[in-house]
């Protein structure tokens, strides 16, 4: 699923705070790092952060989701990486707050 041009360039605009941020081509859709470490990626219309062990809790008690993908073995899951709950793309503050846990999550 190709990540949404739109979409990305507003996630680029909340995230800017950031600095040092950059991003390229992913699978199809859009990595964005952080002192050349990968945190979020876009697919489609959505946005995932990395999370670790402590940090997943919190998404998971947001409702969020792992990122993943069929193939034809079926459904893989890639719990490194979960969806950014939609309430937080409207507050840049929370966001950038959440980005930077999924910077240092490992």
């Amino acid at each position: 699923m190709s990540a949404s041009p739109p979409f990305v360039e507003h996630i680029r605009d909340l995230l800017t705070p950031v600095g040092a941020l950059t991003d390229g081509k992913f699978f199809g859709g859009l990595a964005f790092k952080y002192r050349q470490v990968q945190f979020a990626m876009i697919m489609g219309s959505t946005l995932y952060f990395r999370v670790n062990n402590e940090t997943r809790q919190r998404y998971e008690a947001e409702g969020s989701k792992p990122f993943s993908y069929s193939t034809k073995n079926g459904l893989v899951q890639v719990r490194k990486y979960f969806a950014v709950p939609e309430e937080l793309l409207e507050s840049q503050e929370q966001l950038l707050e959440w980005a930077k846990q999924a910077i240092e999550a490992e």
